[in-house]
């Protein structure tokens, strides 16, 4: 019985070493204009720029398939910060993939609600908490306005509400400590 063990011990160790020692050589490096890319975007992952998701279209982005000015989340301000970083003019945003809209987030209307948790499987950041025959609700932090939920609700519970912009909701395009150094 204590051969067994230290066999499996030793093949465990072993496997593991080749493992490690694979994970080190094969590793895939990351572009770091693709992060640097990625960072610009607002991580909606709407797939209103005809990607899946922020990062898929910052890689597009780089490799040169997809234009700067795809992403109607991200807006002018978003156009104009890729531009500087990939040094290109920046152009207005496509009209294909959508106009900016204000910053909203979704409401779901708890007496309508069946609770079929269709909005929950659309939902690419889980901002919708719910079960199924439950009523759902919205977590307004989480939520990224992308919209995505409202198209598979059968009773057409959901509602886009614009969020005002207060003290709470504000965000400064400077980061705080370009302000401070001002």
């Amino acid at each position: 019985m204590s051969t067994a063990l230290l066999i499996m011990i030793g093949l465990a160790l072993f496997l593991g070493l080749v493992l490690g020692y694979a994970a080190i050589k094969f590793k895939v490096a990351e572009s770091p204009l693709v992060q640097k890319i990625d960072a610009i975007l607002p991580q909606t992952q709407c797939g209103q720029c005809g990607f899946p998701g922020c990062k898929p279209y910052a890689t597009a982005i780089a490799s040169g398939e997809a234009d700067i000015n795809q992403c109607p989340p991200g807006g002018e301000e978003g156009i104009h910060k890729l531009a500087e970083l990939l040094g290109v003019d920046p152009k207005p945003l496509n009209a294909e993939h959508g106009v900016p809209k204000p910053k909203s987030v979704a409401v779901i209307d708890e007496e309508l609600c069946i609770g079929c948790t269709l909005c929950i499987q659309a939902c690419p950041v889980d901002a919708i908490l719910g079960a199924a025959k439950h009523m759902h609700t919205v977590i307004a932090k989480e939520c990224t306005g992308c919209e995505l939920c409202i198209p598979p609700c059968p009773v057409d519970c959901i509602q886009m509400q614009v969020v005002q912009e207060d003290l709470t909701t504000w965000k400064s395009k400077y980061p705080l400590h370009e302000i401070r150094n001002v």
